[in-house]
This record gives C-alpha cells, sequence and structure tokens, in this order.
C-alpha cells in the first residue's frame, strides 16, 4: 500500500543549458517493483554535468530534460513488497541503469551496458537524478552505505571517488610505483588520495590552477606538486628530477587537456602505465617513441562497475579516508545555480548540494 506521506509535491533543479539552473515542483515519485524511494542527503555536481549539460547540452550522454544530479546518496523513506531494502537504509546510487541482459550488465558494468536509451539510462541525464528532495531509483543501482561513512562520502563515491578507484585499478598501483596525477580536480585529487591508499611509494599532481595545487597539497593528497604553465618539457624535466631522471611508472590524466596528457607520456618511465580519465579534447603522440619503443601501456578507463564500487565503499572504511574531504563548497537545493557556478568556476575542489534528511 502506498505511503500518503509522499503523495505532495517536491523542488528539483533542471539545466536547460546557456549556464542556467531551473528549480521546479513536481509530484514526488512513487516506486514500483524493484524500485525505491530515497530521501536525497546529498547530491554532488561532476565535471560532466558542467560540461555536458550546464554549459550546453553537447556529449554522448543525451540530456532529456530530467532532474539532474547524477552522484546521488540518500535514505529510502519508501519500498514495496518483496525488496531487498528496508526503511532507513542508507544506500549510494550507481549512476547508469543498464539493461541487465548484457554481457557487461551481467558482470555489473552497467556504464559499458550494449543497449541503447530506453534500456540504458542514466540518472540525471535520462532519467530523473538526485538534485531533489526524492529520488526514485532502481535495486540495481542501490550499494549500502556503510556506518562509518556519511551520506557525502557517498554521493562523492558514486561517481567521482568510483571513476577515480578505476582508473587506480587499471593501473595496478602498488608499493612500487611513483604516480604522477595531471589535473588536480575533483577526480584528480580522488585519484591522488587512492593511489596513496593503495601503497603508492610517491604521488606527484600537477594542476595550472593555484587554488588546487594548494588544496592537494593541504589535503596530503600528493607528496609533491607542480604548477603547470603550458610549458611541457618544462614540467616533465621537473618530474623526472623527482624521480631521479627515470620517470613514473604510474600516469593518470584527469584534466582532458591535450598539454597534461602530454605531460603524462612523457614523465612515464619505460614499461609505465599511462590511464586517460579527463574527459573530452585530443592527443598527439610519436606512436614509436612514445608507445612502442618505451613499451608503456596506454590506458582509457570511465566510471566503475557496481561489484568494484562495492569493493571501494568497504576499504575506505579500512582506509578511514573520507571523500568528503575534498568538498569545498556545500549548498542547500534552494541555491543550486549558485553551486553550479560555484562549480563551474573551477578554483576549488568538490561542490555539493546537500539536504537535511527528516529526523
Amino acid at each position: 500500500m502506498a505511503d500518503e506521506r509522499f503523495a505532495g509535491t517536491m523542488t528539483g533543479a533542471w539545466l536547460p543549458g546557456n549556464h542556467t539552473v531551473d528549480l521546479r515542483e513536481v509530484p514526488v515519485p512513487r516506486p514500483g517493483p524493484g524500485q525505491v524511494l530515497l530521501r536525497m542527503a546529498a547530491s554532488t555536481i561532476c565535471g560532466s554535468d558542467l560540461r555536458a549539460i550546464y554549459r550546453g547540452h553537447v556529449g554522448p550522454e543525451p540530456y532529456d530534460d530530467v532532474i539532474a544530479g547524477h552522484e546521488p546518496c540518500g535514505q529510502v523513506v519508501e519500498t514495496v513488497s518483496g525488496s531487498k531494502f528496508s526503511v532507513g537504509d542508507r544506500v549510494v546510487v550507481y549512476h547508469i541503469v543498464g539493461c541487465g541482459h548484457c554481457r557487461n550488465c551481467r558482470a555489473g558494468s552497467y556504464i559499458t551496458c550494449s543497449a541503447t536509451f530506453p534500456d540504458k539510462l542514466a540518472y540525471g541525464y535520462q532519467r530523473d537524478g538526485g538534485h531533489a528532495d526524492y529520488l526514485l531509483a532502481e535495486e540495481q543501482s542501490c550499494l549500502p552505505l556503510p556506518d562509518e561513512l556519511s551520506f557525502l562520502d557517498g554521493a562523492c563515491v558514486a561517481c567521482g571517488f568510483g571513476t577515480a578507484y578505476e582508473a587506480i585499478l587499471r593501473a595496478e598501483v602498488s608499493g612500487r610505483d611513483a604516480v604522477l596525477v595531471t589535473g588536480l580536480g575533483p577526480v584528480g585529487l580522488a585519484a591522488a588520495l587512492l593511489a596513496k591508499a593503495m601503497g603508492a611509494e610517491r604521488v606527484i599532481g600537477m594542476d595550472i590552477g593555484a587554488a588546487r595545487v594548494d588544496l592537494a597539497r593541504s589535503l596530503n593528497a600528493v607528496d609533491d606538486a607542480i604548477m603547470g604553465d603550458g610549458d611541457v618539457s618544462a614540467v616533465v624535466d621537473q618530474v623526472l628530477g623527482m624521480t631521479g631522471g627515470r620517470g613514473c611508472e604510474v600516469a593518470v590524466d584527469c584534466s582532458g587537456s591535450s598539454a597534461a596528457r602530454a605531460v603524462a607520456l612523457r614523465s612515464s618511465r619505460a614499461d609505465a602505465r599511462v590511464v586517460m580519465v579527463g574527459e573530452g579534447g585530443r592527443i598527439e603522440l610519436d606512436v614509436s617513441a612514445d608507445l612502442i619503443h618505451p613499451q608503456r601501456r596506454l590506458i582509457g578507463s570511465w566510471v566503475t562497475s557496481v561489484p568494484h564500487m562495492a569493493d571501494l565503499l568497504e576499504h575506505l572504511v579500512r582506509w578511514d579516508l573520507h571523500p568528503e574531504s575534498i568538498v569545498t563548497a556545500r549548498f542547500p537545493l534552494a541555491e543550486a545555480g549558485l553551486a553550479y557556478a560555484t562549480a563551474d568556476a573551477g578554483e576549488g575542489g568538490k561542490v555539493a548540494i546537500v539536504m537535511d534528511l527528516p529526523v
């Protein structure tokens, strides 16, 4: 039987494009089979939201005039008979709903589901996301949030930290490695923190923004930080100087900048693993000199899988690592426009929209 407490309306935030945010009142959704209703607690802003929706509707994931926000975390407030969740459960929402039948979905990698709309949907892109008072979520998307982690920790994991974790896993980071992270935005900060948690011998960070370099230092996310100025050779020389002239065993580009990607490649040693995470842009390389002769591995990494996200949540508790440490600005839902403008300025860490849960 439906819970009449949720029969009213709620506020949600839409992104019409052209750097605008539109707040609207809509009915609270009701769960059906395989679904739960969540009271939102935190919903962070991703760089993809800025690039592909807020500034203008572009990119591979079309925006279908829905409530924005694909990094949600909240509490179950309504279920249906047979649900595997209970009212009061705290959950992180993996932001893609896959077809559930293809090879990739069976492995828990909904992000690489072979289906297309309407069998593959992203929260905040083709179905309502987390920038609202409530979210209708598929049970397949929900992972239990450990008691030791905050709702804001969970929202950061939903995409950003999950994305960084997948890159670090693909790079096979260990205590034998010096790791270079180019681009110290939220994903870069996460990658640096996770590389250190996974035992990297040394983590070097590079960004062109002084505020982000300072933030990385203040969080102890990096052992060394470099201010980039567009001179690729000068930055490469600094990295080589920090590594005894050998270069790094792992480089992770989180910037999407062609120059930063060149730094990542040229600052890595022979047999290095170079991971591309930052969206957009291009890369120019001399295949023989940059890849074949040094036998470097160039690896693409997008979003993590559900099983890896579950592993990450467990390990964050064991490492006593709280993703919310990279959040530098928090706004209520009513100030979603200011939240997006702050995130778009690109001068700090993660920006979050936070809601007060009922007692």
